[in-house]
């Protein structure tokens, strides 16, 4: 199957495998841009998407990803209080350069450095969840708890209260 996933889903495929991981990285027909798409495409709740999303520490330059539930805003300031991070915008150039991956198809895992990683601990509420694998079009599935031994993040309260 990972010959005939596009080179970047490959290369999340293949780091899965590496890590003694046997996730499955699908290629949908349809789009998982964003979460609801993701969810559209999946046949599961926008909720159970974990939604990568970069960040640039300000001090540092270093990328930081957080990890949210599809459903949720992340609350920056909240993130700030509970780690001391200072976040900043990250636009398309910086994500593909830094981390290896175009908006859209950011994994969890596989990027070009190891990252700090923020993780919402409402993932925690489903047995399963989704995360992106490298193309705006390929997702594999699996557990909150695989979600934090793969990325060695930390589960932050980050979701803005409505």
């Amino acid at each position: 199957m990972v010959s005939e996933l596009r080179d970047s889903a490959k290369r999340v495929q293949e780091f899965l495998l590496a890590k003694g991981f046997s996730f499955d990285v699908k290629e949908l027909p349809g789009s998982t841009r964003t979460a609801q798409e993701a969810a559209d495409s999946i046949g599961c709740t926008v909720s159970q998407i974990a939604k990568s999303l970069v960040f640039r520490e300000k001090e540092t330059n270093l990328p930081i990803l957080v990890i949210a539930s599809g459903s949720n805003r992340v609350d920056v300031k909240k993130i700030e209080k509970s780690t001391g991070l200072k976040l900043g915008r990250a636009d398309g150039k910086y994500v593909k350069e830094k981390v290896g991956y175009a908006i859209g198809g950011v994994p969890p895992v596989g990027h070009n450095e190891s990252l700090n990683t923020i993780l919402d601990p409402d993932l925690k509420k489903y047995e399963e969840i989704w995360a992106a694998a490298g193309t705006p079009f390929a997702v594999f599935q699996l557990k909150p708890a695989d979600l934090e031994s793969l990325t060695k993040g930390r589960w932050v309260d980050l979701s803005e209260k409505i």
